[in-house]
C-alpha cells in the first residue's frame, strides 16, 4: 500500500486522510528520520507491517479522535506502531490490546540518591554487585514478595499502596507515582487464574528484554525553572527503573486477543489488520478488558515500587546511608490506557487515551500532577541505552492540545533483536562500556547483544525532535555509570 506523508512545518508530518481513514495520521519527526519510514514502506518486508502503515490502520478505528499519532521513537509494533497514540471518544470509540501492548505500564521511576556522581565513582563496581545480588532480573526471575490468590487480589485493586503497607517504600513514593500508584477500575475477577499465577513470585523483578536498573548522573541541565521544582542539579547522582508488569501484564494481553476478535465481529468493527482487534469501551467485553488492563498498571507500580526498596536497601549498604533519604522524583508508564480529560476543539471532553511505547506528558497547571510540580507539568522520563543518555523532560500546553499530553518513551529501536544478537557479541559489548566507565551487569550475555547501543536510534536526535516541535521541553541530560540488565 502507498503512504502519502507530507511535512506540516518543522518537525511535524501528516499521512492525510483517505479511503476509510476518519482521520488523519500525525508523525513527530525530521526529514532525515522519516526517510526509512517511507522506505520501510516500500520494501519487502515479511513478519511485521511498516510503522506508518500502521499509524494509517489506527486511523480507521471507530470514535478516534483529531488523529492517530506517532512519536518520534516510532517503529513497528504489534497492531499499533511503538510510539503510537490514539484518543477515543467514550461513547462512540474502542479499546484495543494493540494499543496498549503486552507489558501493560511498562515505565520509568527515577529516585534522587542524596549522593553525587564523585560519591559513585570509587564504589560503582561494589554497588554494581550489590545491585545484581539484590534485584532479582532476567527471565523467570522471582521475588522476595510471596503472595497467595486473595493477596494478588489486593495487589491489582491497590497498586503501589499494597507493597506499601508491608514496608516497601514511603508515603511520599505515592504522591510522586502517575496516578498515586493505582489506577481507578480494576477488577481481579477481570484477570486469569494463569495471569495471576505468573505473578505470585514475580512483584519485585525486573524481568528480561529492554528493561534496566541503572545508576545515572546528571550531565547537563537545560531549564533551571523545571529543575529546580524538581530538586535536580549538575552532577547529581539517580538511580532509574525500567520495567513492567511481567508475566500479568503480557497472559492480559494474550487472554483477551480472542475476546476481542470475537467483539470486533459481533459488533460488525471493520478493522485493516488483524492485530488491531478491538470492542466498543462501553460494551461488556470493552470494560472488562479496560478493568484488566487497570488491574496490569496497578501491577506493574506495586513491581516498581519494591525494586525502588531494594535498590534502596543496596546503596544504604554500599553508602552507609538511611534508606529514607533516596527520594522519588517521578514514576510514570508508557504502555497503557486511561481515561482522561482533554481539550478537543475547545470543549472538555473525557476520552481513552492509548499510549503504545509513549509516555504521559502532562504540562503546567494539570490536576493529576503533584502539587510541587504543577508549576512545570510532571517529569517525562525518556530512558536511552546501556551506552547512551537518558533524559528528563517536561510537557507543554502545545504538547497538550496537539498529543494528549504525550511524548516519546525513550530512543526507539532501529534493529530487531534478531538483527541485533546477529551483529553484536555481549561480552563485548560489555568490555566496550566498561572501558568508557559505564558497568554493566547482566545474567545473559546474548540479552545485553539485543540491546546493544546500536539497535537503537540515537536518542539526542529522538528528544530534540520533540523539544523543537515545542511538544516538551529538555530539563536534564542524563549519563549512565552502572546498569543492570534484565
Amino acid at each position: 500500500m502507498k503512504i502519502e506523508i507530507k511535512k506540516l512545518r518543522d518537525y511535524v508530518w501528516e499521512i492525510p486522510r483517505t479511503g476509510d481513514m476518519l482521520v488523519p495520521g500525525i508523525v513527530y519527526g525530521d526529514t532525515e528520520s522519516i526517510i526509512p519510514l517511507k522506505e520501510e514502506v516500500n520494501t519487502k518486508h515479511g513478519g511485521f507491517t511498516p510503522a506508518l502503515l500502521q499509524v494509517a490502520n489506527v486511523a480507521t478505528l471507530p470514535g478516534i479522535v483529531k488523529a492517530s499519532l506517532a512519536m518520534a521513537d516510532i517503529h513497528p509494533g504489534y497492531g499499533f506502531a511503538i510510539g503510537g497514540v490514539a484518543a477515543f471518544d467514550m461513547d462512540t470509540g474502542v479499546i484495543s490490546v494493540a494499543g496498549v501492548g503486552f507489558d501493560i505500564n511498562c515505565g520509568v521511576r527515577v529516585l534522587k540518591t542524596g549522593l553525587e556522581r564523585k560519591d559513585i565513582e570509587p564504589l560503582k563496581e561494589l554497588l554494581a554487585d550489590k545491585l545484581l545480588a539484590g534485584v532479582p532480573s532476567g527471565v523467570g526471575s522471582t521475588g522476595e514478595v510471596k503472595l497467595n490468590e486473595g493477596e494478588i487480589d489486593a495487589l491489582l485493586v491497590k497498586g503501589s499502596a499494597f507493597v506499601l503497607e508491608r514496608g516497601f517504600g514511603t508515603q511520599d513514593d505515592l504522591e510522586y507515582t502517575e496516578e498515586s500508584g493505582a489506577v481507578k477500575g480494576a477488577d481481579p475477577s477481570s484477570v486469569s487464574q494463569r495471569a495471576k499465577e505468573r505473578q505470585f513470585k514475580q512483584v519485585g523483578t525486573l524481568g528480561s528484554g529492554n528493561h534496566y536498573l541503572e545508576v545515572q548522573y546528571i550531565e547537563e541541565i537545560y531549564d533551571d525553572e523545571a529543575a529546580t521544582a524538581y530538586g535536580l542539579h549538575k552532577g547529581q547522582a539517580l538511580i532509574a527503573i525500567h520495567c513492567g508488569s511481567r508475566g500479568l501484564g503480557h497472559q492480559i494481553g494474550t487472554d483477551y486477543l480472542k475476546p476481542l476478535e470475537a467483539a470486533s465481529r459481533k459488533y460488525g468493527i471493520p478493522i485493516r489488520d488483524r492485530e488491531l482487534v478491538c470492542a466498543p469501551i462501553n460494551s461488556p467485553e470493552g470494560r472488562q478488558y479496560l478493568s484488566a488492563v487497570s488491574a496490569g498498571i496497578n501491577c506493574a507500580f506495586a513491581n516498581r515500587q519494591v525494586i525502588s526498596h531494594l535498590a534502596r536497601k543496596a546503596f544504604a549498604a554500599v553508602f552507609d546511608i538511611d534508606p529514607i533519604t533516596i527520594k522519588l522524583l517521578y514514576d510514570v508508564g508508557h504502555n497503557t490506557c486511561k481515561v482522561e480529560s482533554h481539550d478537543v476543539d475547545g470543549v472538555t471532553k473525557r476520552l481513552l487515551v492509548h499510549r503504545k511505547g509513549a509516555t504521559r506528558a502532562f504540562g503546567p497547571g494539570r490536576i493529576e500532577c503533584p502539587a510541587a510540580y504543577r508549576g512545570v507539568g510532571h517529569p517525562l522520563l525518556v530512558g536511552g541505552t546501556m551506552g547512551t543518555a537518558s533524559y528528563i523532560m517536561r510537557g507543554t500546553s502545545l504538547g497538550m492540545t496537539e498529543t494528549f499530553g504525550s511524548t516519546i518513551h525513550g530512543a526507539g529501536r532501529a534493529l530487531s533483536r534478531m538483527q541485533a544478537k546477529k551483529e553484536w557479541d555481549g561480552a563485548a559489548i560489555i568490555r566496550e562500556l566498561g572501558h568508557k566507565g559505564i558497568i554493566i551487569k547482566s545474567h545473559s550475555k546474548a540479552g545485553v547483544a539485543e540491546e546493544a547501543p546500536g539497535a537503537y536510534k540515537d536518542i539526542d536526535k529522538v528528544v530534540n525532535i520533540m523539544h523543537n516541535a515545542g511538544i516538551n521541553r529538555k530539563v536534564a541530560r542524563l549519563r549512565p555509570m552502572v546498569c543492570v540488565k534484565g
